[in-house]
């Protein structure tokens, strides 16, 4: 059952461009500021039917145009898209905190929203009150919330605080506090922002469990983050947003590996990187051709260039390949696999090749290290990204992917003998 359908959605907004500053706001002082709201007042009170258009030039901005989705109930659906994307003004919409320019949104059912620090509280009320306050904005009996209520304040590990003006909370303490009401309240849509990334990490996986308990229950999950580890974690499908459309509605494992090489170069060559004069530059092949978009089992060629204005006697060098959630998923290291430190002065060139590379469908991440004889001297990590594309790498009609394959494709044989 569809309960959230969105047909050729648009928000536009008006922004102001002071003239006498080339087409863009200057900088003020405070006493500008001032001086330039007191005579905006002046000149509305001469003239109140006429706004003061002298000095200030509009300019049309579409933050979301012709936005096309339907979800269904029980779905979780990650919105993922780079800062000012329109992911933001797109949870608003969804929320009924603003209304749209043009197109319709139909949601069947009730929806809980936690889109920034302190939405639906009130300042002044107590914590206790704003949980009664919430409930009954949700539409729940005053009989419902009490059924919850202990449950809430046990979540949000506020009971000290219970009757303390949440203005004087953290904004740690105001997070968890309105996460809990949000997601113990029993709507059948819940819409998360990026503000989770307030809280502590404890949380932050508190958090997702529930939300994933949340969704096993049957209610619908909207959840916008950065943290693309969270979002394949949590969701099942994803919606990337970019430039105000969308760019990409599938599965999550797909979107994120789209979004991470959105703005990554065409070529293999990966931006060069200084450290203490010394300087590196990698890129990279995929059988022979030049490409940061692999395939499982190609064989994939580093080539590493150096240019130090440091002596070094003796070196070992480390290439470290990474998940989209941080974690080593495999080393290249000299001192394991060429067994002895390389002597080098100045200039050099290194390639390492790694045949039948086993890496599943995704997006990684590339660092790398030099070690002299006593520590490590130089480091750069997020050198830069490369994918592994999806392919029928065991020929079996099916398509392996890291969300349920693991990292790895292992070269294995099944025997199979009856007993």
């Amino acid at each position: 059952m569809t309960v959230i359908k969105v047909e050729n959605l648009g928000k536009r907004y008006l922004i102001g461009h002071d003239k006498k500053a080339g087409g863009a706001f200057r900088y003020n002082s405070i006493r500008d500021s001032i001086a330039h709201s007191l005579r905006g007042v002046y000149q509305r009170l001469r003239h109140p039917l006429s706004p003061n258009r002298e000095n200030t030039e509009l300019e049309e901005f579409w933050a979301l145009k012709d936005i096309n989705f339907d979800i269904r109930q029980g779905d979780r659906v990650g919105i993922i898209g780079h800062n000012g994307a329109g992911k933001t003004t797109l949870l608003k919409l969804l929320s009924r905190i603003t209304e749209p320019t043009t197109g319709s949104i139909k949601i069947k059912g009730r929806v809980a929203s936690l889109l920034e620090v302190g939405t639906g509280f009130h300042p002044e009320l107590t914590g206790r009150e704003n949980i009664y306050l919430n409930g009954a904005i949700l539409g729940m009996k005053r009989v419902e919330i009490k059924k919850k209520f202990d449950e809430i304040v046990s979540f949000a590990e506020v009971e000290k605080f219970l009757d303390t003006p949440v203005k004087r909370y953290s904004s740690g303490m105001y997070v968890r506090l309105a996460f809990s009401v949000a997601a113990h309240l029993e709507p059948e849509i819940l819409i998360i922002d990026e503000v989770l990334a307030v809280g502590d990490a404890t949380f932050q996986k508190k958090s997702l469990g529930k939300m994933e308990d949340v969704s096993k229950e049957g209610r619908t999950v909207l959840f916008v983050s950065h943290n693309m580890g969270a979002v394949e974690n949590l969701c099942d499908d994803c919606i990337l947003i970019n430039k105000g459309n969308i760019k990409s509605f599938d599965r999550v494992d797909k979107v994120i590996t789209m979004y991470l090489s959105l703005n990554g170069k065409d070529n293999s060559v990966y931006d060069p990187h200084e450290i203490d004069g010394t300087k590196v530059e990698i890129s990279l092949k995929a059988e022979n051709k030049e490409s940061k978009h692999i395939f499982p089992h190609d064989t994939i060629e580093f080539q590493i260039k150096i240019f130090s204005r440091t002596y070094r006697r003796n070196f070992n060098i480390g290439i470290g390949i990474f998940n989209n959630r941080g974690v080593r998923i495999v080393t290249l290291h000299t001192s394991y696999q060429y067994d002895k430190m390389i002597n080098f002065k100045g200039d050099f060139k290194i390639k390492v090749y790694w045949k039948n590379n086993f890496l599943s469908p995704g997006t990684y991440g590339l660092e790398l290290s030099l070690f002299d004889e006593n520590s490590n001297f130089a480091h750069w990590s997020n050198i830069g990204n490369f994918s592994v594309n999806e392919s029928d790498y065991y020929r079996t009609g099916k398509l392996p992917n890291t969300r349920y394959q693991g990292h790895t494709l292992p070269e294995v044989k099944w025997e199979i003998v009856k007993i």
